[in-house]
Order: structure tokens, then C-alpha cells, then sequence
């Protein structure tokens, strides 16, 4: 750990040790990266529109009732969190065909699926992040198949709370990230972040892309995609 408290760093976020053990505090950077780091720029504003947005759907989890490791949002580009021992599976939630599952099954993109996909990814850099099935994750110990199993249920959970969330702006949520950690009673919450960074979201209507992939693929400015998700979401647009 730092001397400022400083306990990780990534492309996105800095977390850092509180007064309280069991408490993180969160500060976004304004860095945008793609291409597992091969594309990366500074973007002003970035940092204080991901922590907005980040906090106004983990704000809308918890009060659905579904545990998330969000407590407040204390500035601009800051939020408190829940302490968690982050388990190395990234899940992902499809609902309509895009990015690696267009590349993988040679399905157009834009179909929209009977019923939603869930995935998993091997949380290793050197790796590539590998997609992995279940026997694959019982193999290199990623999580218990208890805990396999809720953080199935809370994706999909997860999946329609967002879904009706974004509906009513006008959005469609195309397909997203998840990270699950352990808290320090055993609670598995969601953790890390929920953003344009981390979700595919869609114009309901014209189905232009209203979010990272402006970036990924130079179809726009992010700052200006992102605070129309934001303002349409509801949020503060400064």
C-alpha cells in the first residue's frame, strides 16, 4: 500500500484504503483504453462521467434489492465502496448480437436473442482473458459452483433491472460486464463498475451506439456519448 493509501491501480480506477477497514474509496481516472490497452488516451471528463454513471445504476441495484458493493458517491469523481476479495471471472450478459459473439458465431449483429446469454471470462492478463465453461472454471479454481451459481442468478437479476432501467430512456442495453467480489462476511456483491465502459447500450430507434465502441472504432467523441446517456438516465449533466 502507498503512503497515500493507495491500494491498486488500473486503467480506469484508483482504490484506496479508508479510516474504516472495510471500506474502499474510488476515484476514476480520465483515461480510455481499448483493445486490451493497445488504444489508451486521456479524456477529460471521462473520470467524473463513469463515477456518475457507475453510481446511478449501482444506486438503482440496491434499491431493487440486489447486492452491490456501492455506498455513496462523495465527489465528482469519487464513491465509497464495500472492501471485497474480487473474484478473477468477468461475466457477461448478452441480449443482442454484438462484438465477440458476432466475431465467434458469424451472427449478423443486431439479433436480438430469445433469451439472454450468460459467459464467463478468466480474469488473466497474460492469458487474454480467456472465455471459459463451467468445468473450466472448476478446473482453474476461479469460484465454487455455489458461488457460480448466484453469480449466474444475480447477472440475470442484474440483466432486468438494468434492462427496464434503460428501457425507459429510450436506450437498449445490447450486452454488459460484470465483477463479483466477496465481502468481508461472505456476501457475494457486485463490484467494480457499471458504465458505458463496461455496457454495450443502443438508441432504441435508430440503434446508434451510445457508448466505449464510439471510442473502440472513432465513431464519435465519448465525453459528448456519454453525457447524453447520462442526461438521458437522469443524471446531473454539468
Amino acid at each position: 500500500m502507498g503512503a497515500d493509501g493507495l491500494l491498486y491501480e488500473g486503467k480506469a480506477k484508483k482504490l484506496f484504503q479508508t479510516e474504516n477497514p472495510n471500506v474502499l474509496r474510488v476515484e476514476y481516472k480520465d483515461e480510455a483504453t481499448a483493445f486490451n490497452g493497445e488504444k489508451m488516451d486521456e479524456v477529460a471528463g471521462k473520470a467524473r462521467l463513469n463515477n456518475e454513471l457507475s453510481a446511478l445504476f449501482f444506486a438503482k441495484m440496491n434499491a431493487a434489492g440486489l447486492p452491490t458493493h456501492f455506498i455513496e458517491r462523495t465527489s465528482s469523481t469519487e464513491q465509497l465502496v464495500k472492501k471485497t476479495r474480487i473474484l478473477p471471472l468477468e461475466v457477461v450478459v448478452r441480449n443482442i448480437v454484438a462484438g465477440s459473439l458476432q466475431r465467434r458465431t458469424g451472427i449478423a449483429e443486431g439479433r436480438e436473442l430469445t433469451q439472454p446469454i450468460v459467459e464467463y471470462y478468466y480474469k488473466d492478463d497474460e492469458l487474454g482473458d480467456p472465455l471459459l465453461n463451467e468445468d473450466h472454471i472448476r478446473l482453474v479454481e476461479a469460484a465454487t459452483p455455489p458461488e457460480l451459481k448466484q453469480m449466474r442468478e444475480l447477472a440475470l437479476q442484474t440483466n432486468e433491472a438494468l434492462t427496464a432501467a434503460v428501457r425507459a430512456a429510450g436506450l437498449l442495453l445490447v450486452d454488459f460486464k460484470l465483477e463479483f467480489g466477496l465481502t468481508e462476511d461472505g456476501e457475494l456483491v457486485v463490484s467494480d463498475e457499471i458504465s458505458p465502459d463496461t455496457c454495450r447500450f443502443w438508441d432504441e430507434q435508430t440503434r446508434e451506439k451510445l457508448d466505449k465502441d464510439v471510442y473502440r472504432y472513432g465513431l464519435g467523441e465519448l465525453t459528448d456519448t456519454y453525457e447524453q446517456i447520462l442526461e438521458r438516465m437522469g443524471g446531473s449533466v454539468s
